[in-house]
């Protein structure tokens, strides 16, 4: 927990850059190191290695040979063919990421969560508590490093813009403030990809008539910037000044969770899918707990062969957390159906219309009602928070062996068929792997922005 600051009013020095943005570093790569330390220093990507998977994070060290997230992982091996890939761990990720947070409302209310890694805080009601943005800055990267042995770059600023780009800047493990007298002069020397909503194509837009740099942006009549980008040339123009009135928004409760997959070829058998969904309803339920959630609803994705999506949701009729009660409400949409035109590339499942859990009390008892449900995947997630996601699951994704035989693992696939990382006590650990039948496939666990 951050300290007051006792060391006068010098420590109050750029007060106008109250605007901090606070970014893990490599987030999914460092929390797995907790767990592997062994590996540090050498190039680890966090995903699976299945054909339409992706680079979900990367260590600096996997940066080095260009590796980067949301690159297709297919590509991140030709380029750094020695990483070491560890499978993901959303429930980890999320029990860190609350802890993070948790630093930073130890030092402001004002917190705006962005995703599990990254957030702004508004610390102009804390610099007279513990000192200015920069001293701050510095005590929550303290914070962190000692308490969650993991490290994050910070950026302050007087506008939320200024702030994200300074925290990038900083990156890995620093800090970087920009006086308010100083901004529009540090922004013009950035290229014009610095700017919010400036992708690929406006880029392309803008360099056909010498826009090149945000100082180019600047200084450029805002009639030539509406008639070039429509409505957004106006906003372009006010961050190539340093306007950006937003200010920071305390996060809001989150409205749903859900994880979906996304095969690495087209599936048109419905017992693959729903036992897809069976293991998507597991992680989602595991979600749900672990946040404190129960789900007044459920939706389904599909996605087909085509790229056209389809989504079907339903109320339940008392708010759940059990991955039963999930599984039964989307595998009932998913018969509602009928007959589907073609194969499905992508199942996804959300739980929606979120509130607050109550105790589970209620005693486990031979009926199924959802509260015993519930209870007893609470004890599964115990027993896997303390030997790994792969401890005990249930018994409709376990994989069949020859001769009868089940190993367990959520529908292992053979093993040199994935890459492997050894844990501490030297034992190796499975990758993530997908249901009996279907390809491999790439999984994506998502909370309020999915990101990564």
């Amino acid at each position: 927990m951050c300290v007051s600051n006792d060391e006068g009013p010098r420590v109050a020095e750029h007060a106008e850059c109250s605007i901090l943005h606070i970014d893990m570093d490599a987030f999914f790569v460092s929390v797995e190191l907790l767990d592997h330390p062994h590996l540090r220093g050498v190039p680890v990507v966090v995903g699976s290695p299945s054909g339409r998977s992706v680079v979900l994070s990367a260590s600096y060290e996997a940066r080095r040979f260009g590796v980067r997230s949301a690159m297709p992982m297919a590509v991140a091996m030709r380029q750094c063919p020695t990483a070491v890939i560890l499978p993901p761990h959303h429930g980890r990720y999320s029990e860190v990421s609350g802890q993070v947070m948790q630093i930073f409302r130890s030092v402001t209310p004002e917190v705006e969560q962005l995703s599990v890694d990254e957030a702004f805080l508004d610390v102009s009601g804390s610099i007279r508590r513990l000192g200015g943005p920069r001293a701050i800055g510095e005590q929550v990267r303290a914070e962190i490093r000692s308490s969650l042995g993991i490290t994050a770059s910070v950026g302050a600023a007087t506008t939320k813009f200024v702030a994200k780009i300074a925290s990038t800047r900083a990156k890995p493990d620093g800090l970087l403030l920009i006086p308010g007298d100083q901004t529009v002069a540090y922004l013009h020397t950035l290229p014009v990809s610095a700017l919010w909503g400036v992708g690929a194509k406006t880029q392309e837009v803008l360099a056909r008539i010498g826009i090149r740099t945000v100082e180019d942006v600047a200084h450029t009549p805002l009639s030539t910037l509406k008639r070039l980008l429509g409505a957004s040339g106006e906003h372009v123009h006010h961050l190539a000044w340093g306007r950006d009135p937003r200010r920071v928004v305390v996060s809001r409760p989150e409205k749903s969770i859900g994880a979906e997959e996304t095969f690495s070829h087209d599936i048109d058998d419905s017992d693959v899918l729903r036992r897809e969904l069976l293991r998507l309803a597991h992680r989602t339920a595991t979600r749900l707990r672990a946040s404190g959630y129960r789900a007044g609803g459920v939706s389904l994705k599909l996605r087909y062969a085509d790229f056209s999506t389809l989504t079907r949701s339903k109320r339940l009729d008392e708010p759940v957390d059990s991955a039963n009660a999930l599984y039964s409400a989307a595998t009932a949409l998913l018969a509602a159906l009928g007959e589907r035109p073609m194969a499905v590339r992508l199942i996804g499942l959300r739980a929606e219309s979120l509130e607050t859990g109550g105790d589970g009390s209620t005693q486990l008892t031979i009926d199924r009602r959802d509260d015993n449900w519930r209870i007893a995947e609470r004890a599964l997630d115990d027993v896997n928070r303390k030997f790994g996601d792969a401890g005990v699951v249930p018994a409709g994704l376990l994989s069949p062996r020859s001769g009868g035989r089940q190993t367990g693992g959520w529908g292992d696939s053979p093993a040199g068929n994935r890459r492997t990382a050894p844990g501490p006590d030297g034992v190796n650990r499975p990758g993530v792997s997908s249901a009996p039948g279907a390809p491999p496939a790439q999984r994506r666990d998502d909370g309020r922005n999915p990101r990564r």
